[in-house]
């Protein structure tokens, strides 16, 4: 069929591909959009086939001249398309991932290999629903517990609007641009989906291809990844497209967060997602009781390692949706699904070497370097001891027999010694090994006392200071962090302030632009709010809530570093333990010359407000989608200063939902579920002002 045909009759492309095109050029704009929309659609239908139903049509060299053509066509005649298949390719770099909220919350499921756990929560199943008067006569689907990363995927009209990694459950990274290189998610659904619906899936490296993907990096001269998690993981949060396209990554669906139509089950959900192009595992089941339940998760084990991908568990889930909105969920796992976990892998090896790592709080971790061993599919060549404690309980030392396990097939781990190799066991050292500081113990842990001035805790304690919940400091990654380390700029946080354009320049694989954006962040960072400040640098215990707490109890950085264990006791958050870590790393010499150092460069953290008003006492606020003007964190926190709670969910206490741009879903629906008056910024803003709290937004 020539060029011109296009656009009558059946899509040529479908069956039985012509591979043989008249230049690009010599065609006209109407034929050559309507020749691009029907490779569009041949090329969707070609990725169905292969990705989700692996019963291809067309050889690989066939498929690769039509998308090749197809992406021919789009760059000569200007037809770019969001949801088309060549966005697989990659795009534009990214600067960043930003945070997007869950259309409906990404709870975890409870977990345990215990058969009778899994009875236990049969009961507990039919108990509650005998409570709400419905029936108790249950029945069950069952699936693979998949190891890789949850993602969101939001459809609206059939297209790919938005995809999110978990997060939180409430939040996480907006990934759209790298899930559009993945060739098993498709951009644009098929036959009549609903208009609005929000899967999720699990991102994952099946094993194969993981396993070539690794020689790769290994020829590469790089370093291979311990599994196919960690894989999925490392690749999902990269910022270049480009990058992702290259990995093989592949996903099932498996729930339906929210959508515009209505499923009485989950077993009609599952069926339902492949016709919308929505790939599924074929081994899940539909079983009549618990006790087939118990027998599913045996024969997934029986047949794990003849799968194409990994998995850990079975996920057992009460099919009937109107028994599991009854049954609700607890603030972190569903009452209704319960995932019935594999044991861990073991294999024996032996210890060659024991090396004590240091963290960036100063937690010296003993490893044992092993005798490569395959332990379920996965090469481990270390494992970890835990701490000194574990040493001694275990009786290890170099040159033992020990015994391996996986635990969660992902962290391995010295179980058991089989065959001693001497007398003793390995002598925790005194001193830390990067930095000689003393070694004191905490419980069963050794910390380095060398805080903050020691070497080996320095790149992580400066990719710390500068993530997204320190200061929040852009071009300061793990691999940035290595060079400027290596070459000898950075010995200690406060050195980030003593960079320079030209020095920067100067480095492999830096530019003068991108020289100029670091010290721009840097120079931006020199007041930062005291709770980031805090957060940022390293104190043990003290994360951002935490830190946020001291900035509003302490108001200064000075008033902080100089409180007692008593004082800071009396901080929401702050327990005894917590306040004695804070106590002791401000008490540290070393500390406290760090803090001195990034002062005398100009860091002075902003003072906090510490009076509470009392224009919104008695009013509770949940907030939800982006707000213009200010984070929704910052509006929380100007509620609560002005004597107002802010809580992460509705309920019959709450006030006001405040839905900014892009609301979730879930919790305007709670909303109105609890007649509780939605209020969007202009009059959220509106009723601070008639209270008389004034706003920067």
């Amino acid at each position: 069929m020539s060029d011109a045909a296009m656009g009558t009759g059946d899509n040529p492309y479908l069956r039985d591909p012509p591979t043989e095109f008249d230049p690009a050029e010599e065609l006209d704009a109407a034929t050559a959009r309507a020749q691009a929309a029907a490779l569009r659609e041949a090329v969707r239908f070609h990725d169905r086939r292969y990705y989700v139903d692996a019963d291809p049509v067309i050889d690989d060299r066939t498929y690769d001249r039509l998308f090749e053509r197809l992406r021919r066509l789009e760059e000569a005649f200007d037809l770019d398309a969001a949801d088309s298949p060549t966005r697989r390719v990659g795009g534009e770099p990214l600067d960043e991932l930003p945070t997007v909220e869950h259309v409906a919350p990404m709870l975890s499921i409870d977990s345990s290999g215990d058969p009778e756990e899994v009875r236990a929560f049969d009961r507990r199943v039919r108990d509650g629903l005998d409570d709400a008067g419905l029936d108790t006569d249950v029945t069950y689907l069952c699936e693979p517990k998949f190891d890789g990363i949850s993602v969101e995927l939001v459809y609206e009209d059939g297209r790919l609007k938005r995809a999110a990694t978990r997060g939180d459950g409430v939040e996480g990274d907006d990934i759209t641009a790298n899930i559009r290189t993945v060739g098993s998610i498709p951009q644009r659904l098929r036959g009549e989906p609903p208009e609005r619906l929000a899967v999720r899936g699990e991102l994952f490296m099946p094993r194969g291809p993981f396993s070539e993907y690794n020689s790769e990096r290994v020829a590469e001269g790089k370093e291979p990844f311990a599994n196919p998690r960690n894989a999925v993981a490392g690749t999902v949060r990269q910022l270049d497209p480009s990058t992702v396209a290259e990995r093989p990554l592949d996903c099932f669906f498996f729930d339906v967060l929210a959508s515009s139509a209505e499923f009485e089950t989950h077993s009609e959900q599952v069926r339902r997602l492949p016709e919308w192009g929505l790939k599924t595992s074929l081994r899940v089941a539909h079983v009549d009781d618990i006790g087939a339940a118990l027998d599913y998760r045996d024969r997934l084990l029986d047949d794990r390692d003849d799968l194409s991908y990994e998995v850990d568990g079975a996920v057992v889930k009460l099919d009937d949706r109107r028994s599991c909105e009854a049954l609700g969920a607890t603030s972190r796992a569903p009452r209704w699904a319960f995932a019935y976990k594999f044991p861990p892998r073991t294999e024996e090896t032996t210890v060659r070497q024991i090396a004590v790592q240091v963290g960036r709080t100063g937690r010296l971790t003993p490893v044992a370097m092993l005798d490569p061993v395959e332990v379920g599919g996965v090469t481990v060549s270390r494992a970890t001891l835990h701490n000194p404690d574990q040493i001694a309980d275990l009786g290890v030392d170099v040159g033992d027999r020990v015994e391996i396990q996986r635990a969660g097939d992902v962290i391995p781990y010295v179980e058991a010694v089989t065959e001693p190799g001497s007398d003793d066991h390995f002598q925790f050292p005194d001193h830390c090994p990067a930095c000689d500081s003393a070694v004191e113990r905490d419980g069963p842990n050794a910390f380095c006392t060398g805080g903050l001035a020691c070497p080996t805790q320095l790149q992580r304690a400066v990719e710390h200071y500068a993530a997204r919940s320190g200061l929040d400091i852009e071009g300061l990654g793990e691999k940035n962090v290595q060079q400027l380390i290596d070459e000898g700029l950075v010995e200690r946080i406060p050195d980030l302030y003593d960079l320079t354009v030209e020095g920067l320049a100067d480095l492999e694989g830096w530019g003068e632009t991108s020289a100029e954006n670091l010290v721009r962040e840097l120079e931006a960072a020199m007041e930062p709010p005291l709770a980031d400040f805090l957060a940022a640098i390293g104190v043990p215990e003290v994360g951002p809530t935490t830190a946020t707490s001291l900035a509003r109890h302490f108001g200064t950085l000075d008033a902080v570093m100089a409180a007692s264990t008593a004082e800071l006791e009396g901080v929401d958050d702050v327990g005894p333990i917590v306040a004695e870590e804070i106590h002791e790393f401000f008490r540290s010499e070393r500390n406290r010359a760090v803090v001195d150092a990034l002062r005398e460069r100009g860091v002075e953290p902003r003072a906090a407000e510490t009076e509470t008003g009392t224009e919104l006492e008695g009013l509770t606020f949940v907030f939800t989608g982006s707000l213009d003007g200010y984070t929704r964190s910052e509006a929380q926190e100007l509620v609560e200063r002005h004597g107002g709670n802010a809580t992460s969910s509705v309920s019959g206490n709450t006030d006001y939902l405040v839905a900014g741009a892009n609301p979730g879903v879930s919790k305007q629906d709670d909303a109105e579920a609890n007649d509780v008056p939605i209020l969007d910024q202009a009059a959220f803003e509106t009723l601070l002002a008639d209270r008389g709290v004034e706003t920067e937004g």
